[in-house]
């Protein structure tokens, strides 16, 4: 029985062949980052809220010292004429059970939006404290994966090795049964914190696959201030002559 609640902000819609994006908390943020910027850029308005019990039980507090509660949310913007929808949002599930449920809430509202099309962002763990302008991608057609390789998105034999955990692998999976094209487009990361040069690839790459151009001056400035705890880890890292950290098996295979 489904337990997550969906509210309805805006009820009449008319959409034609919207391309749903997905960017919910994951590793190096890599994935949010991306969306969050886009859904800023492009003026999208909220149209849906999800509410679960399967995210963290706790509110967050606002600015003004109010508060709310934990929730993902649906955005509707466009690119040059293409509706895209914008999942993102404050957690993705603690549970299982939340993952798969939510992610069946999720392609409930693709299919009943008429969705042709959905592309996760997420973040692939490197371990190494250094940065790769590498865009990765799964799909769940070799005729999907051919057309994104035009993007400079690269395609390698059975990677990420680990599977890819959460909503990012399971929405491109499960989007196939429903007759949907899905893409996984994941930014290379060291995985320890935000990383919002990784985001800058991978939103590059989206950028180019919808044929938009943003204004990425905030990416670059939180990237600028990430480069500068990178170079202090390294330092510090080089003077106690550390052995490389290699990330476990199971930060590698969440991707998220």
């Amino acid at each position: 029985m489904q337990q997550s609640t969906l509210v309805r902000l805006k009820e009449k819609l008319t959409l034609k062949n919207p391309i749903m994006v997905v960017g919910l908390p994951g590793v190096g943020l890599v994935g949010k980052l991306v969306a969050e910027h886009l859904v800023d850029e492009l003026a999208a308005e909220r149209i849906m809220e999800v509410y679960s019990p399967h995210f963290p039980p706790q509110v967050l507090v606002n600015k003004d010292c109010t508060v709310r509660p934990v929730s993902n949310t649906i955005y509707l913007g466009k690119a040059n004429e293409t509706d895209v929808l914008f999942l993102v949002g404050d957690h993705q599930s603690t549970t299982a059970q939340g993952h798969y449920e939510l992610c069946s809430l999720y392609l409930d509202i693709a299919e009943e939006l008429k969705v042709p099309r959905i592309y996760t962002l997420g973040g692939y763990p490197t371990g190494k404290l250094t940065y790769e302008d590498t865009v990765l991608g799964v799909a769940n057609s070799t005729e999907l994966i051919e057309e994104i390789k035009q993007y400079g998105v690269e395609f390698r034999e059975s990677e990420p090795s680990g599977g890819i955990v959460g909503a990012s692998g399971l929405l491109v999976a499960f989007s196939g049964m429903r007759g949907i094209d899905a893409a996984c487009l994941m930014g290379m990361t060291p995985g320890y914190l935000m990383d919002p040069k990784s985001a800058q690839s991978l939103l590059k790459v989206l950028c180019n696959i919808f044929g938009i151009e943003v204004n990425t001056d905030s990416l670059k400035k939180k990237a600028e201030e990430m480069e500068n705890i990178l170079e202090k880890l390294k330092e510090k890292e080089e003077q106690q002559n550390l052995p490389e950290v290699k990330p476990t098996e199971e930060d590698l295979r969440y991707i998220g």
